[in-house]
């Protein structure tokens, strides 16, 4: 099978997930009890029912839930997001508004996790089975294990509040000002400290694996410097594993981005999405779900273009 037929036959494949992704997405959100008018409707005892009627007819939510996720579909499709409902403003401007802090900050996550996970796993490779490897094996482990959450508050008690080398939020500087820049260090570090120690873990069984094989005794036995044989040879032929699972890491990356930019009080689309959810903004919700939805699945058809070009047995 030729690249380009095996992209296309990748693409093509986008567009049933996304179909999925919509209508699990639409489906969980109409099952949870109450909707923005309910919460309109609690917070104004003067509204009378003949109000509250006219209001869902106004916003659709008189309507059968199929009908409804027809319309919200067609919709999104032309471009058209819904509304805010307690502001009556459009929900895509406000994403991409949002946008921009999300991704600086999911690449301060990438690049910590890069500059950690990379060299930790070739040391590890090295030195396998050695004193190293081992240690290098229980902070992967306690990377994985630990919460987002909780580490992002454990680097604020310490660095924020403790020693004050960082300030506890944000500063009120447009993004790419250095102040901003310097705070996204520790939200960075967060998001890419779980990443990091999965990236790793590939890394090291990767770059383990393909040492053991014959074109690397056979370059040993040429008299290649070993250094020239780990960093040309078995560093390349490890990274087909590690641009597959980069494309997975970028999803716990967004999905950790949602708790990190609460807890770092970062303005970005998580910080939004866990705001609309508070207040039962379900055209937000529904919006920034879609949205990250539709991101993963870009990504996973990157790593699986990548996978091929590095490997063209992939394509058959």
């Amino acid at each position: 099978m030729s690249l380009r037929r095996f992209i296309f036959k990748r693409i093509l494949t986008f567009f049933p997930i996304m179909i999925g992704v919509s209508v699990i997405t639409f489906a969980l959100i109409n099952l949870t009890p109450g909707d923005p008018l309910s919460v309109v409707v609690d917070g104004n005892p003067n509204i009378t029912p003949a109000q509250e009627a006219a209001l869902r007819r106004q916003y659709g939510l008189d309507k059968p839930a199929w009908r409804r996720y027809f319309i919200w579909m067609s919709n999104v499709l032309q471009g058209d997001l819904g509304t805010v409902y307690a502001s009556g403003r459009n929900v895509l401007p406000l994403i991409v508004r949002r946008l921009p802090e999300t991704i600086a900050l999911g690449l301060f996550g990438w690049v910590m996790a890069l500059l950690i996970a990379i060299p930790t796993g070739i040391y590890a490779a090295v030195k396998k089975d050695q004193l190293g490897d081992d240690v290098s094996r229980v902070i992967a482990l306690s990377g994985i294990s630990i919460p987002n959450f909780w580490l992002g508050l454990m680097l604020i008690s310490i660095f924020a509040v403790t020693l004050n080398w960082w300030p506890v939020i944000p500063p009120r500087e447009p993004l790419w000002h250095p102040d901003m820049l310097y705070y996204l260090i520790l939200p960075g570090l967060t998001i890419g400290t779980a990443a990091s120690a999965n990236l790793m873990r590939i890394m090291r069984s990767s770059m383990a694996e393909e040492m053991n094989k014959e074109y690397v005794t056979a370059a040993r036995a040429k008299g290649l410097p070993e250094r020239t044989v780990i960093l040309k040879h078995v560093l390349r032929n490890s990274l087909i594993s590690v641009a597959t699972i980069a494309a997975f890491l970028t999803a716990s990356i967004l999905s950790g981005s949602v708790v990190v930019e609460v807890v770092f009080s970062w303005p970005g689309i998580g910080n939004e999405f866990f705001q609309a959810i508070l207040t039962d903004e379900i055209n937000v919700v529904m919006a920034i779900t879609l949205f990250l939805g539709a991101v993963i699945i870009i990504m996973n058809l990157v790593a699986d273009i990548v996978y091929a070009l590095l490997d063209p047995r992939i394509r058959y």
